[in-house]
């Protein structure tokens, strides 16, 4: 199968009428628009409604005013250029700011909204950092996504953090087998590559995101056969999205998809409160009914995910409802005493984030 194009104006896309060119170009000006050939042809055009459209096409409502640009506080930990230390034993390292397409609730479209220059294509210091903290065993690669950048760039970066004893895990962060798996499958390179550095003892994991069933397409999971093939780990991440995957049918689907690839359903996210996400976001205790449905109908391999937010002070798990109160943990944590630590609020149904729950009515520390 050949390259595919990549599209980033409106204008590039035939299937919209002139009304709808200059309604869509309005909110393209504010959050930048991105696709390829091959997603679009992923896409139902005679349903408005489609979910994978809604992933990838603007809507009229992310001009709705909600939100912040940096939802989760991530310039708090950035402590080099293109370098994030939250956790203790993990770094992001943000290597890009393109991606395959731009998913329209992405939570770091600040990236490519308003030329932050928070991506270092220069790796230099953050991987020094890296060096001086022996703590660090984890490193995510990420941006934008990584696969954007040549075999041969993402090599060198690869190269240099394999040389560092105490960096066990590298995580590779990618849309690019939903939104271009003809990048994978195309470049034996790369495939080259993650065998050479995805060892018997230190594995690359490559951190898919498939939104939808609709996503794992025969030459998709080609490409997650042929990573599987090259000794890499996969595992899927998704945020629950409306109009998308805010059922429990699509959703278990899925996950029942992904763990027959190969792939393992490991975080489901809250939808973070960026700019321009009001509209596809889902409050917190209906996505976690949406969430705990979808498990039933699946095998235990399928069911593996966690439903976490991603909040500033670290990894939140949504553990559990009853009539009257919502249970999270501490999954990750900022405050090494916080991790594991149990809190119970009262329902808040209109809740779209942690912040809108108010006053614990109890909290249990780890024992």
């Amino acid at each position: 199968m050949t390259n595919t194009k990549y599209l980033t104006k409106i204008e590039q896309i035939p299937e919209f009428d002139d009304e709808e060119r200059v309604a869509l170009k309005k909110v393209a000006e504010k959050f930048a628009f991105r696709t390829n050939e091959y997603y679009m042809s992923l896409i139902g055009w005679d349903d408005p409604n489609d979910p994978i459209r809604r992933i990838v096409i603007p809507d009229a409502e992310e001009l709705d005013d909600w939100g912040s640009m940096d939802a989760s506080d991530e310039r708090t930990y950035t402590v080099a250029h293109g370098l994030q230390h939250k956790y203790g034993s993990t770094a992001v390292l943000l290597v890009t700011d393109t991606c395959g397409g731009y998913c329209r609730f992405c939570f770091r479209k600040r990236l490519f909204t308003n030329g932050h220059g928070e991506i270092s294509r220069d790796v230099t210091d953050g991987l020094q950092y890296i060096r001086l903290h022996n703590e660090l065993t984890n490193v995510l690669i990420t941006g934008g996504d990584p696969l954007m950048l040549s075999t041969n760039k993402l090599g060198k970066i690869i190269q240099q953090l394999r040389e560092i004893d105490h960096v066990q895990i590298i995580r590779i962060g990618t849309k690019m087998l939903a939104f271009n798996p003809i990048r994978v499958v195309n470049d034996h390179t790369l495939l080259e590559m993650v065998q050479k550095y995805s060892t018997d003892e230190k594995k690359i994991y490559i951190m898919t995101q498939f939104n939808h069933p609709r996503e794992l397409t025969d030459i998709a999971i080609e490409a997650i056969n042929s990573l599987l093939g090259a000794g890499a780990v996969i595992a899927n991440q998704t945020p629950v999205i409306r109009g998308v995957n805010d059922d429990p049918k699509t959703l278990s689907e899925l996950f029942k998809k992904l763990s027959f690839v190969g792939a393992t359903p490991y975080y489901v996210f809250q939808c973070r409160p960026t700019s321009g996400n009001k509209t596809f976001a889902v409050p917190v205790e209906e996505t976690y009914n949406i969430f705990q449905q979808a498990l039933k109908d699946c095998s235990g391999l399928a069911k593996r995910a966690r439903l976490i937010m991603s909040h500033s002070t670290g990894k939140i798990e949504v553990v559990g409802l009853t009539e009257e109160h919502i249970f999270f943990r501490y999954h990750q944590s900022t405050d090494p005493e916080q991790l594991g630590s149990f809190m119970v609020f009262k329902r808040n149904p209109d809740a779209y984030w942690f912040d809108d729950y108010r006053d614990p009515v109890a909290k249990y520390p780890d024992s």
